[in-house]
């Protein structure tokens, strides 16, 4: 029993730490993604409010793409859910999440609209997702600590 417990001690410390790698990849990825968006579709005569909207609406679609509603739609079916959908989202998720972010900023900067982006990011997403459900992450290297 108590090998047992340490066991799954260790393997859900593995799987926080690749939670939270995953998660902060997320956040070096939204760095590029809103880099694309500041240099491709905000012009200067935007106001404060219409690039507010601009980085939100962005942000939505993407929202949309990996887990169907946006984040207001999240929020309301939420509410006493402490923080948005990004932070309960699984590892795979997490995962596309960062690299629809990378993609979308490589797709604006090739001038696509949001529409041709819309239906490359939801198929990357599906290809991606079917993919990990196959991938076992406890047979993946582990990093080294002193990394």
């Amino acid at each position: 029993m108590k090998d047992y417990r340490r066991l799954k001690t260790d393997e859900n410390s593995r799987l926080s730490l690749n939670w939270n790698l995953n998660r902060e990849i997320s956040k070096l990825n939204y760095r590029i993604h809103t880099d694309a968006i500041k240099d491709n579709l905000i012009p200067p005569e935007l106001t404060p409010a219409q690039v507010v909207y601009t980085y939100a609406n962005e942000a939505d679609m993407l929202n949309v793409v990996l887990f169907g509603k946006t984040a207001k739609q999240w929020k309301d079916e939420n509410p006493t859910a402490k923080g948005n959908m990004r932070d309960v989202a699984t590892l795979n998720q997490l995962l596309v999440l960062a690299n629809l972010e990378s993609y979308n900023a490589v797709l604006i900067n090739q001038g696509k609209n949001q529409k041709e982006r819309m239906e490359l990011l939801r198929l990357l997403a599906v290809q991606q997702l079917q993919t990990l459900e196959t991938v076992s992450f406890k047979n993946l290297p582990k990093l080294e600590k002193n990394l």
